[in-house]
């Protein structure tokens, strides 16, 4: 079974509720929480952990797993995996950019307001609600809405 695994992490201001989002203009375009690859020999957390710091400039501390989002594709066995985290313990100062994009605190009800990464709306479903899954399926043209379980 062919298998990618990535992560996803959603980071609160404590005192604001905001929380920050990135603006990818490399792949996967549009408003989106910050996240990627699980590389080789790194567990979900310490890939989260290292994806925020590259992404945000934040050092994050107690990521918690709070959901897992699938994509199966329709012709093969392969997966595509995210792990979802969500934390409010950081410290660091926040980059302006990267090469994925800008980086911005946003209040959670605005996300209406942006033109989000593909089906990051399914996401955004299970990091601001009890769920704690969502599921697609997708083949070499094109993606299916998500179902949120």
């Amino acid at each position: 079974m062919e298998c990618e695994l990535t992560n996803m992490i959603m980071i609160e201001n404590p005192e604001t509720h905001e929380v920050l989002a990135l603006n990818r203009v490399k792949s996967w375009t549009g408003v989106s929480f910050p996240g990627g690859h699980v590389e080789k020999g790194e567990s979900f957390t310490q890939s989260v952990i290292r994806e925020a710091k590259e992404e945000t400039g934040l050092d994050i501390k107690n990521p918690k797993l709070c959901g897992i989002t699938h994509w199966c594709h329709r012709d093969s066995d392969a997966r595509y995996i995210v792990a979802l985290y969500k934390t409010s313990e950081y410290s660091g100062e926040i980059l302006d950019k990267t090469e994925e994009g800008s980086i911005f605190w946003v209040n959670k009800s605005d996300f209406d307001k942006y033109k989000l990464s593909p089906n990051f709306d399914g996401y955004l479903k299970v990091f601001l609600s009890d769920k704690n899954e969502s599921f697609g399926l997708y083949d070499d043209n094109n993606e299916d809405d998500m179902i949120v379980l």
